[in-house]
């Protein structure tokens, strides 16, 4: 009788219909750990502020640790019991499992490409003698065999110029901290000891002699969540120690910059340097190296724009900027008078951002136009020589390479399209398809619409909505809306194995492209910016509230979803809008608005947040959106699944804490909120694939479960019946 009892809540399920999955008993329950609290108040310009779960904060102390065991073994027992979520994971996991390759590259006497096998997880190198039969491959460096469980990545690598020897950087468990090792790329022997406490760097190479790098002193406490405010530069020279590295730039106390990068040009006749005080605004420097003890020459000594230096012909330099052009131009100087006075429009700023490249001798304009890739091609005179006819309406990416090279490549996606990599002959534009993905998803099952919705103050938001051909709008369909909103970082259209799955189900998935991005230049980012944040959680809410009044979705299926500055978003909308939707997942989010500039590099964050030191109305602003600060009693809060990483030194996992032990301990009804603290993983980058599989099975499963789906959705009723 109880397992008939079970088949017919199964097949009632299936109609996805609320008022009966209301009807059904959610039967799993919840054992929230006990959180402590403690009597912390930091007083902001008159004003005490409670700050109870501080103790949080500290990473290192076996209570947080107890407290991190706590709550991941509750939160794993209630995901245990989602009936659903080994076949989401088995179903991620044979979706996930097909050959990936990057586009090709050459250094030295080798033509090297990345590839994965299908469930790596982490890409490995291969190479080949150039122009030999890329079958000949061989792998260079695999870095699944840094640690068996796949926590140990690869950050980035760089080539000397005869591409005779490597410098690449690795991270462990996640962490935004590197090491960088030094390989004789012939005989793939490691030649020098290794460079460690470096961080947010690349590696310039300056000839065959060394490389430039960056970074900061190690500070005291926590190297997770100690703050770092203090970037240099450091020169590198090859048979040599690192205590022995040359400072280039940075360390003066009186001039601090958070984030300092220093590259060489191609013909390594010079280094540039750009200097940051905030993620947005940079100093630019040049130094001639082809002049012994020549001086650092300051091309911009502010920062009110972002600028670099793209290319150069001899003392000819080439610049992308937005100063006075909010959607970027590129122009020119000559390096003897560099300053803006003396800068000429090369290719003048239009109503679209540009965003551009170089390869082949010629430079490749890329344009958002409404978040979607138009590619022009220009010569060195300025000469306008093509339209690039791209294979679709999505993301393109790539047209970069070295200024002898004739064949380019680029990749190109959209939300529904894997991403497949085309050749590109820079004198002819003729393109030809490289490698295409061999994958079991159709694209011609789905389709995307780009629509214009209009937020709370009447600006106009674009939002992309994706789903399988045919669905009904009948206000049912499990939906997930994505955001970010912040850093003039766009979200472009890009395949995705996890969204698919999503969709698979019969999922809507949604991007808004919301003011603070930079999908429309400059001014859109500064829009949702400071005392203009709100700006970005209405784009959101009316994004939500287009979904519902156009029946893709109804708040009792509606989801929202969104990362680091997206994880702010989701944790502001969901204490501002609670009854808007039915699930939030934030995932290492910002949480903490008066704090979060005491950590790591979170005070450079401020030109999009400002800080509560500022003022006394900048402190107000935050604490009136500051997702930890905005929990009310007696408030039923969607269910809710906060993620994070035990590594994560960017955003540090106290804003989760702290996040949701204000949810737990305030939250009424009984919609749960649970953490999901993943061990040995950071901000996202270099994740194990094993690991993001499982996460996204829980993301999905506890979704779906939580909207009132005791069976997948895309089960048949004869399937169930079966």
């Amino acid at each position: 009788m109880k397992k008939i009892s079970i088949l017919l809540i199964a097949i009632v399920a299936f109609s996805s219909c609320k008022e009966e999955a209301e009807s059904k008993k959610r039967d799993i329950v919840v054992n929230y750990p006990e959180t402590k609290k403690v009597d912390t108040v930091t007083n902001y310009f008159g004003t005490d502020v409670k700050d109870p779960y501080r103790w949080l904060e500290d990473d290192r102390s076996e209570e947080t640790e107890s407290w991190v065991k706590s709550q991941n073994e509750a939160t794993y027992g209630y995901l245990d019991n989602i009936p659903y979520r080994e076949e989401l994971k088995d179903r991620l996991t044979k979706l996930w499992n097909y050959e990936k390759v990057g586009a090709p590259f050459k250094e030295g006497d080798y033509t090297y490409f990345y590839k994965n096998d299908g469930l790596q997880n982490q890409y490995v190198i291969y190479r080949h003698k150039t122009g030999a039969d890329p079958s000949t491959a061989s792998v260079f460096l695999d870095p699944n065999t840094f640690k068996e469980d796949g926590t140990i990545s690869l950050g980035g690598l760089s080539f000397s110029k005869d591409g005779k020897t490597l410098a690449y950087s690795i991270s462990e468990g996640g962490s935004d901290w590197r090491k960088i090792l030094i390989m004789n790329a012939e005989t793939k022997e490691i030649i020098e000891d290794t460079l460690v406490d470096i961080k947010f760097s690349g590696m310039s190479w300056y000839k065959n002699e060394g490389f430039y790098y960056s970074s900061y002193d190690k500070p005291k406490g926590s190297e997770l969540s100690a703050k770092t405010d203090q970037h240099k530069v450091y020169y590198h020279k090859l048979g040599t120690s690192q205590k022995d590295d040359k400072l280039i730039f940075g360390g003066t106390p009186a001039e601090k910059h958070r984030y300092i990068g220093a590259g060489v040009t191609e013909n390594d006749d010079y280094l540039i340097i750009t200097a940051s005080v905030s993620t947005s605004g940079n100093k630019l420097f040049i130094k001639d190296l082809t002049k012994p003890n020549s001086p650092l020459v300051t091309i911009l000594d502010n920062t009110d724009s972002d600028t670099y230096i793209i290319e150069n012909e001899g003392s000819k330099l080439y610049l992308v900027t937005n100063l006075n052009a909010p959607n970027q131009k590129i122009v020119t100087a000559d390096v003897s008078n560099p300053t803006p006075e003396n800068w000429v429009d090369f290719i003048p700023e239009t109503e679209y951002v540009l965003s551009p490249s170089t390869g082949g001798g010629y430079f490749f304009a890329e344009y958002m136009v409404d978040a979607v890739s138009k590619v022009k091609q220009y010569d060195y005179s300025g000469k306008f020589i093509r339209d690039i006819e791209l294979p679709g309406v999505g993301n393109a990416g790539g047209f970069g390479g070295k200024k002898e090279e004739k064949i380019d490549y680029f990749s190109f996606t959209n939300y529904n399209t894997p991403s497949s990599i085309y050749t590109y002959n820079v004198d002819t534009g003729e393109s030809e398809l490289y490698w295409k993905p061999s994958i079991e998803f159709n694209s011609d099952d789905y389709e995307s619409k780009q629509v214009f919705y209009t937020s709370k103050d009447g600006t106009k938001v674009p939002m992309i909505i994706t789903h399988k051909k045919g669905i009904e709008l009948n206000g049912k369909n499990p939906t997930i809306l994505y955001g970010y909103g912040g850093f003039n970082i766009s979200l472009n259209p890009g395949f995705s194995v996890t969204n698919a799955v999503w969709m698979e189900q019969g999922g809507i998935y949604a991007v808004a492209n919301l003011r603070g991005g930079g999908e429309y230049g400059k001014e859109w980012h500064k829009a949702g910016t400071k005392m203009q944040k709100q700006n970005v959680f209405d784009d959101f809410i009316a994004a939500g509230e287009y979904l519902i009044a156009n029946k893709y979705t109804s708040s009792d299926y509606l989801a929202i979803r969104g990362g680091s500055n997206g994880g702010l978003l989701v944790g502001a909308t969901m204490t501002q809008r609670p009854d808007l939707m039915k699930v939030a997942l934030p995932a290492v989010g910002v949480l903490d608005m008066l704090r979060y500039h005491t950590f790591t590099a979170g005070a450079g964050w401020a030109y999009d947040y400002g800080t509560a030191d500022d003022n006394k109305e900048m402190f107000e602003y935050l604490k009136g959106y500051s997702p930890v600060h905005n929990v009310k009693e007696g408030v039923q809060y969607p269910a809710t699944l906060v993620t994070t990483g035990d590594h994560d030194d960017r955003v540090v996992p106290a804003h989760s804490f702290k996040f949701a032990s204000e949810l737990q301990d305030k939250q009424t009804g009984n919609n749960p909120t649970l953490i999901r603290i993943e061990t040995d993983a950071g901000h996202g980058a270099g994740t194990p694939i094993s690991k993001t599989i499982e996460q996204y099975a829980d993301i999905f499963g506890f979704t779906l479960y939580n909207m009132g789906f005791d069976v997948l959705p895309s089960k048949t009723k004869e399937e169930v019946k079966g």
